[in-house]
């Protein structure tokens, strides 16, 4: 019987979201396991997801008050090895990347090498479920399924007007004058793995 594996990332709440959205519940109702790839921000998020089915967590380069979880674990699933890992780097790599696309306005698309530097570093997993970019994603490289399942929050400018609302910091607040005009955004989502021992089926779907 196949296993059904709920997969979430970036969801910064209550950093940026006040609430996840109920169709978050509504998507995964049914779900034998849900992964989070990290940005979650406060232990409130996953005792709601809890509510769905047992969580398995990363940590990622926004969520300071979480330093219990792991910065990567694997999950077995059917006999199939999954990484979950939140994809962050060095920030001799990130900031250029922010940077290009906060000025082109969300044209620039980053983090291109990601996925490749994800699979070279985790060579024996079947997939490998990722975040950081706030993009879904899912294609092979070499025997690894490489799963974005997107984010729940994304920079678009409701939701850069919503964070100057809450008084960011100085820098911050600097960057967001620019982030409130991004022209090319991605819409939220997470995503689902379907599971069992004939393969393995990924699915994005929108919030």
């Amino acid at each position: 019987m196949p296993i059904q594996v709920g997969v979430l990332s970036d969801t910064h709440c209550p950093e940026f979201m006040d609430r996840l959205p109920e169709r978050i519940f509504n998507v995964l109702q049914g779900v034998q396991l849900v992964v989070h790839a990290g940005d979650i921000t406060a232990s409130s998020t996953l005792e709601q997801l809890e509510e769905i089915a047992p969580v398995h967590a990363v940590r990622g380069d926004h969520d300071r008050d979480l330093e219990s979880l792991p910065r990567w674990r694997e999950v077995t699933v059917q006999g199939r090895k999954i990484v979950v890992v939140h994809g962050d780097r060095s920030r001799w790599i990130e900031e250029p990347n922010t940077f290009l696309w906060t000025v082109s306005l969300g044209y620039f698309r980053p983090h291109a090498g990601l996925a490749r530097a994800l699979a070279r570093r985790f060579p024996d997993a079947d997939v490998i479920v990722y975040g950081h970019t706030h993009r879904s994603q899912m294609r092979r490289v070499g025997r690894a399924l490489l799963f974005n399942p997107g984010g729940v929050h994304v920079w678009n400018r409701m939701t850069a007007e919503r964070r100057l609302k809450q008084n960011p910091g100085w820098f911050e607040w600097c960057w967001l004058q620019v982030a409130r005009h991004i022209r090319k955004t991605e819409p939220p989502s997470v995503g689902m793995l379907e599971i069992d021992e004939d393969g393995i089926v990924p699915r994005i779907i929108g919030l």
